[in-house]
C-alpha cells in the first residue's frame, strides 16, 4: 500500500506537465481583408552576384559567315555540372569566350546585355544588328527551421515572394514563428538581416518581401516548442527514474518474500 501511494507521488509531476494550456496560432495575413491588401506591386530586379551562372545568348540578322552569332554562342563549362553557362568569379567578372572579361556582379541582366551589345558594336561592329538575351541559371534560396521541409529552393521564373517560398518548403508548421521570419541577405560584401511578419499586410511593403538569389530564410521554432521539448526531457527523466524505482521495489519484494 505504502509503494502504491509512493507511485501515484510519482506520477502527480507527470500529470502537471502534461498540462498544458494551448497557444492560439497565428495565421498568415490574418489581419487583412479584401481592402486593406491592395497596394502597387513591386518587381525586383536582380542583381549579379559572384557565383551566379548565366546564359548568355546572343542573336544577328547578319547572314555573313564572318559575322555569324554562332561564333558568339559557344558555350563554355561552368560550375553547375558542366552546364554551359558564365561564371561569375569571385572577382566580379566573367570571361565571354569572343569578347574578353566583362565585369558582371552588380548589374542587372538588362545592363549585363547592353554591356554585350555595346562590345559586339564598339569600337569596330563584329556583329550585325545584334540581341543579348540573359537568364540566370541557378538561382535559389534556402529556408531552414520549423517547415515542412528544410533546404534549398529552386526559384522558379527568376522571382520568388517569402510566402512562395514558405509553400515550397512544406509551409511553416505549428511550432513556427510566423511574425519574426528572418532573411538574410549578403548585398556588395555586407551581410544584413531583414524580420518579416507574415501575419501582418505590411509585409508587402518590406525590401525582404520579395527575395533575391542566395537569401537564407530562417522560421525560428515558438516558446511553446522550446517549452514542450524542456518539458519532453524532465518527463523522460521522470519515466527513467520511476522504471528504477519500480525495478528496486519489484526486486526488494522478490528478496523479502524469499
Amino acid at each position: 500500500m505504502k509503494f502504491t501511494r509512493f507511485l501515484l507521488l510519482l506520477a502527480l509531476p507527470l500529470y502537471f506537465i502534461s498540462c498544458k494550456p494551448l497557444q492560439k496560432i497565428p495565421n498568415y495575413l490574418e489581419n487583412v481583408n479584401d481592402s486593406t491588401g491592395k497596394g502597387v506591386v513591386k518587381v525586383v530586379e536582380l542583381k549579379i552576384q559572384k557565383n551566379d551562372l548565366l546564359s548568355i545568348q546572343i542573336f544577328s540578322l547578319s547572314t555573313q559567315p564572318d559575322k555569324a552569332d554562332i561564333l558568339f554562342n559557344q558555350p563554355t563549362l561552368g560550375a553547375a555540372g558542366g552546364a554551359p553557362g558564365y561564371l561569375v568569379d569571385n572577382n566580379g567578372n566573367i570571361e565571354h569566350h569572343r569578347l574578353g572579361v566583362i565585369h558582371a556582379e552588380g548589374l542587372t541582366k538588362q545592363q549585363l546585355a547592353d554591356e554585350v551589345k555595346k562590345r559586339l558594336k564598339e569600337p569596330v561592329e563584329v556583329l550585325a544588328d545584334p540581341t543579348v538575351l540573359v537568364r540566370f541559371m541557378n538561382l535559389k534560396v534556402t529556408v531552414l527551421g520549423m517547415v515542412g521541409q528544410e533546404g534549398p529552393i529552386s526559384v522558379p521564373g527568376e522571382k520568388l515572394n517569402i510566402f512562395e517560398a514558405v509553400g515550397l518548403a512544406g509551409g511553416i508548421n505549428d511550432f513556427g514563428k510566423k511574425n519574426t521570419v528572418k532573411v538574410i541577405r549578403e548585398t556588395d560584401g555586407q551581410r544584413e538581416v531583414g524580420l518579416l511578419d507574415l501575419t501582418s499586410q505590411k509585409v508587402f511593403e518590406s525590401p525582404y518581401y520579395n527575395l533575391v538569389q542566395n537569401d537564407l530564410v530562417i522560421v525560428e521554432a515558438t516558446s511553446q516548442k522550446q517549452t514542450e521539448q524542456q518539458q519532453t526531457k524532465i518527463m523522460q527523466k521522470i519515466t527513467f527514474a520511476f522504471t528504477i524505482v519500480t525495478a528496486v521495489a519489484a526486486l526488494s519484494n522478490i528478496f523479502i518474500r524469499n
